[in-house]
């Protein structure tokens, strides 16, 4: 009887002990459960453009509106010869019906209008090839020779240039802002004198495309933040 309780009390200790190692472990593990470490990390990556949307705008005044139409005729003539002689295609071509405005409609002293009507006329060219649509702006001065002035660009029709393939390059800039967050992790767990577990959380930021600056809109500036939250160990 006296070695079974002996037996008993020893089960019972290790017992204790055991129980004892694994409230210690959970303790220690929960404790380092708080021990994280949040960091960014940016990737940006310079693109061409790879579409851009040109507006060719003329105006004409007068009083006649079928001498205007048959003068905006003669004008959209000269324009799409002068982009289809240069390489421009019908698909990339689009020209929008004229808008027209009645000046004594809209004037206050109807006295003081020498044109009764407006007539602004719009040509859309849209193209992938952005090096071909960029130097016909350069040389679009030429169609003053026969008579055509094109308006000088506004807000209400700018030229823009757009990235399109951004989920080309998603996967290589997220691994790369991932990377870089990374190495800022280690080093701040190594300042700490800890190193680096696994990855509590992670976000990836929204991606942005803006122009690289002002005077080269056709260069794009591609950007993402990725957020990270690493574990710390000893």
């Amino acid at each position: 009887m006296k070695q079974q309780l002996s037996i008993a009390g020893l089960l019972v200790a290790v017992g204790l002990l055991a129980l004892g190692l694994c409230v210690r472990s959970g303790i220690k593990s929960y404790g380092e459960r708080d021990r994280v470490v949040a960091v960014r990390g940016l990737c940006e990556k310079e693109v061409e453009a790879n579409k851009v949307t040109w507006p060719i705008v003329t105006q004409d005044l007068g009083n006649d509106l079928i001498t205007l139409y048959q003068r905006t005729q003669d004008v959209n003539t000269k324009i799409l010869n002068f982009l289809k002689s240069n390489g421009v295609t019908d698909n990339e071509i689009s020209v929008n019906s004229p808008n027209v405005t009645d000046n004594e409609a809209n004037a206050y002293d109807a006295s003081r209008i020498k044109s009764r009507y407006s007539l602004t006329n719009v040509i859309v060219v849209t193209s992938s090839d952005v090096n071909k649509i960029r130097a016909l702006i350069n040389r679009q001065t030429e169609l003053l020779k026969e008579g055509v002035a094109i308006l000088a660009e506004s807000y209400q029709y700018p030229t823009t240039y757009e990235y399109t393939d951004l989920n080309k390059i998603k996967p290589e800039m997220i691994a790369e802002a991932t990377q870089n967050a990374r190495e800022a992790a280690n080093k701040f767990g190594e300042d700490s004198g800890s190193r680096l577990g696994r990855i509590k959380s992670a976000t990836q930021g929204q991606f942005s495309i803006t122009d690289r600056d002002q005077f080269t809109p056709y260069l794009k500036t591609v950007r993402v933040v990725t957020n990270v939250t690493y574990y710390l160990e000893d």
